[in-house]
């Protein structure tokens, strides 16, 4: 996973083992997550209220298509913007809550197009939505 974009400073990684990234470490406005075929399927990412990432899934290696992405928080992370290019790369916008905070399991889908059943989860972003601290 390559997040590009938002302070220079920032490039969050990590994976489902790891905790949740710190405060310091949370993107926020615009970026873009690149997903290449050698990376690892799982990632995270700590974002902002109201940042909109660009995912960015690179052509698979194997027989396998990008089909789909899910969001299974959409009121914390709500995927849109689905679309296959012509040489395989997928993308889709994924934009946070504008106040609150949460956690959201982004997964991309893949199935080979000649096989019968159903596409299966090829990449998993955990996606951490902190809001900014209050003063009181």
């Amino acid at each position: 996973m390559s997040p590009t974009g938002g302070s220079p400073s920032e490039h969050p990684s990590g994976s489902a083992g790891v905790p949740s990234p710190s405060a310091a470490s949370c993107v926020s406005g615009r970026t873009e997550v690149l997903f290449r075929p050698d990376d690892p399927v799982v990632q995270r990412l700590c974002l902002r209220p109201g940042a909109v990432v660009s995912l960015v899934l690179r052509p698979r290696a194997d027989d396998r298509r990008w089909t789909a992405v899910r969001s299974s928080a959409p009121v914390f992370v709500l995927a849109s913007g689905w679309r296959v290019d012509a040489d395989g790369t997928a993308r889709a916008s994924l934009r946070c809550a504008g106040t609150r905070g949460g956690t959201a399991e982004v997964t991309a889908r893949a199935k080979a197009p000649d096989v019968a059943g159903a596409a299966r989860v090829a990449f998993t972003l955990h996606v951490d939505v902190l809001p900014y601290p209050t003063k009181g």
